[in-house]
């Protein structure tokens, strides 16, 4: 009996395809779920903030970072979400950015942190943190098995983005105050600001005001109203607030002690003992606002997309109060505490934190303090309650508290307990901060 064969080109036809079939690999069907982790933001935010504080950013420009960072992350992740509405026409100067192709799949999530992490790295000086902490992340998102053309696509899309939103920050005359003269001190005026010790620094971002701020119309918008007149005279207003802050400091309470030291943030400290000098390095007041609002996010069990928008809101409160509160100051050029007390009081008192180098009124912490406060007050409401445990790596247990506002408050009596400000300049600075916290919370319309 003759026996049948199959042709040979069909015979090698069917192998290449049984190979092709038994090497082909199985893509995960659910990776766009798991790429729904809020946690991929959180620690792209978190990150952000290590690596300002080992960079040792001011205040001001901390902030900055931030915002660009979280307005591309937000920007990024939109395209996925068509309930929220993009921040172009709402910011400052942002046009409409970089759109997805139609009809093509993408990973949203990663198109955000890639586009977060790629802003934070241009705008830090530890690039290459931030670019391990990007292949960490990315890593994570490989373990989805997410099919390589739309991790690709995804991670093409978050550079587009990163990319517009580098470019518009580069209008923001941040370059240009670079370059500027440093402030003038007035030496001449008993009311006006001069150095503090121990570092008798020059005075921080005088030029703050000329970069372009994100939501107010100018930095002259929401101006704090003026200190307590000048007077070297014992009785006069002046000299009581000045002698308050001198015998708070002389007579703390343990809590007082506490709080000045918990809401202390000053990104670099300088401790002297005898001969040595040292600096001592703590997350920023903005970084301290972006933790909370990280807590907030967590507490509320808030999906990637919302904690996106929190961060968002926050960071651009956050900048905006920076910008005002240091045109205040600027305008005003108030004489600090330590150096009025030193020498109308007591010439051998000293605050119990250290005196940051620039004018007084109002106080900065207290601005942007209240400001995010009030935004995530929109956010989450008036009565959330949460526990913050920032202080926990600086060796200081956390704190429990019943609002936002209850915190900022805190931070404003913290700066009086830390003798580093006048009670007036702590209340005005709430005061204006929560004006800007709800102009940015009423201007910024993320949702349709």
């Amino acid at each position: 009996m003759m026996k049948r064969f199959l042709p040979f080109s069909i015979f090698v036809s069917a192998i290449l395809l049984l190979s092709t079939f038994s090497g082909c690999k199985q893509y995960s069907k659910d990776y766009q779920a798991k790429a729904q982790n809020p946690e991929f933001i959180h620690k792209g935010v978190r990150r952000i903030t290590d690596i300002i504080r080992h960079d040792i950013f001011p205040p001001p420009v901390s902030a900055r970072i931030y915002a660009y960072s979280s307005i591309a992350a937000y920007e990024a992740l939109l395209p996925g979400y068509p309930e929220y509405r993009s921040l172009a026409g709402q910011l400052n100067e942002l046009t409409p950015g970089p759109q997805p192709e139609a009809g093509k799949e993408y990973c949203f999530p990663l198109a955000s942190v890639n586009a977060m992490l790629t802003v934070g790295k241009q705008l830090v000086f530890s690039e290459g943190d931030i670019q391990e902490l990007k292949e960490s992340i990315f890593e994570d998102f490989n373990q989805m098995n997410m099919p390589p053309d739309v991790y690709e696509r995804s991670m093409a899309y978050g550079d587009a983005v990163a990319k517009h939103i580098l470019a518009w920050s580069k209008k923001d005359n941040y370059a240009q105050t670079r370059s500027m003269p440093k402030f003038t001190i007035q030496s001449e005026s008993p009311a006006r600001w001069t150095p503090t010790p121990p570092m008798y620094a020059d005075a921080l971002e005088p030029h703050w005001p000329k970069i372009r701020p994100w939501v107010m119309d100018s930095a002259a918008q929401f101006l704090a109203e003026p200190p307590v007149p000048f007077s070297d005279k014992n009785g006069s207003e002046f000299y009581k607030q000045a002698l308050e802050v001198h015998d708070i400091v002389k007579n703390l309470t343990p809590w007082q002690d506490s709080t000045a030291w918990y809401w202390d943030d000053n990104p670099f400290a300088l401790e002297v003992s005898g001969h040595f000098m040292f600096g001592k390095k703590k997350i920023s007041p903005g970084g301290h606002w972006m933790n909370i609002a990280s807590h907030a996010n967590r507490k509320a069990n808030a999906g990637i997309m919302q904690s996106t928008e929190v961060y968002v809101k926050v960071a651009c409160a956050l900048t905006d109060a920076f910008i005002s509160c240091w045109h205040t100051k600027y305008v005003y050029n108030l004489i600090r505490p330590e150096s009025y007390i030193n020498k109308y009081i007591d010439p051998e008192w000293r605050p119990l934190i250290q005196t940051p180098p620039f004018p007084e009124h109002t106080s900065g912490h207290s601005t942007i303090s209240s400001a995010a406060a009030a935004v995530l007050s929109s956010l989450y409401g008036e009565t959330f309650a949460f526990s913050d445990s920032t202080e926990m790596e600086f060796g200081i247990p956390p704190r429990h508290f019943n609002s936002f506002r209850e915190a900022s408050e805190q931070v404003g009596i913290s700066r009086l307990y830390g003798g580093i400000h006048y009670r007036h300049g702590n209340q005005a600075g709430l005061k204006t901060g929560r004006e800007i916290g709800l102009y940015v919370s009423q201007k910024i319309r993320t949702r349709k």
